[in-house]
């Protein structure tokens, strides 16, 4: 009974720290084409992907171009714009 309690508890520990921790992460890797200011460019397949840097960006390593590279990245929103629906609209007139 003691080891149900344990496990119940632990899975529960488990979920909720993978809750807590935010957003996934997700990563590219590839060559560096361009690094124009706070916006690195890395060939992945036949598209260049576009990923902004700011000052809390960890980099080990020299990076520079042509230099194979992984980077971890989060997708945070901006700006969201919610659009009313129409179909919606037209039945409250």
């Amino acid at each position: 009974m003691k080891r149900v309690l344990i496990l119940a508890c632990a899975f529960i520990f488990v979920a909720a720290m993978a809750m807590a921790a935010g957003p996934n992460k997700y990563q590219v890797t590839g060559p560096v084409q361009e690094i124009k200011g706070d916006v690195i460019v890395v060939k992945k397949g036949k598209d260049n992907w576009e990923v902004s840097k700011d000052a809390a960006t960890k980099i080990t390593g020299d990076l520079k171009v042509g230099s194979k590279v992984t980077i971890e990245y989060k997708m945070t929103a901006t700006k969201i714009e919610v659009k009313e629906d129409k179909k919606a609209a037209a039945k409250k007139k």
